[in-house]
């Protein structure tokens, strides 16, 4: 099982945003059989083997074994993975395409940028495993709180001439071995992003108390009175 998979092909898209489907997939993160997932999703067995039969077509769940009991055969099947990410390639006629522009303060070029990563590293990851092979990858997650605008551009600015000056050292740019040769080196994808983190949701205020509290009140009029 793979900690994420990547969906791109649309109709295995389409089966996996089913709501009902989606319950079974998180569901099969543990093998267990359609009678199983009947008690837990709260339908017919003969429904469960239905939207079963969809993800299984689609290669999103798969055949642990088969345990016979009496006349019946029960299947015990397991999601491929356990979270699925739907890749850019389900809509390739409409995916973002990074080459279309190029600006680095432009928020739709890093949401490009995003997405391609996303399909790169599906079929990355798929060919490691098909593979049976460690993928070499590194990333960088954090947070930093900036004073001011200029602060953020000025970082910015310091960070791109810092990236610059890495690749300079370490890309080798000459002819060297043939491409595919065991001595030829491995091109690698560098992205660096900065943007906003999402705010926290604003907690709700606390209904309005008319009662008097600790002998106060917070009855405007009341208080009035109190004063008179």
């Amino acid at each position: 099982m793979l900690d994420i998979e990547v969906i791109e092909d649309p109709a295995a898209a389409e089966a996996s945003l089913d709501p009902i489907r989606t319950r079974i997939l998180r569901e099969l993160a543990e093998p267990g059989s359609a009678t199983q997932l009947a008690a837990k999703v709260g339908l017919p067995r003969q429904k469960v083997n239905y939207h079963l039969k969809a993800l299984e077509r689609h290669g999103l769940v798969e055949l642990v074994e088969e345990r016979r009991r009496g006349n019946v055969t029960e299947r015990i099947l397991q999601a491929t993975a356990a979270s699925y990410l739907i890749s850019p390639a389900a809509l390739a006629s409409v995916a973002p395409d990074p080459h279309r522009f190029s600006d680095r303060f432009s928020a739709f070029w890093l949401l490009a940028l995003a997405a391609r990563m996303v399909q790169e590293m599906g079929q990355l990851i798929a060919g490691a495993a098909a593979a049976k092979q460690k993928l070499a990858t590194f990333a960088i997650d954090g947070e930093i709180t900036f004073r001011s605008a200029a602060d953020r551009a000025a970082f910015a600015e310091e960070l791109g001439v810092a990236v610059t000056r890495l690749v300079d050292k370490y890309h080798d740019a000459g002819p060297g071995p043939a491409a595919g040769s065991p001595a030829a080196g491995r091109r690698h994808r560098l992205v660096v992003a900065l943007h906003p983190a999402l705010k926290a949701p604003a907690a709700k205020p606390a209904p309005a108390d008319s009662h008097a509290t600790d002998g106060q009140t917070t009855d405007p009029q009341a208080k009035e009175q109190d004063n008179d």
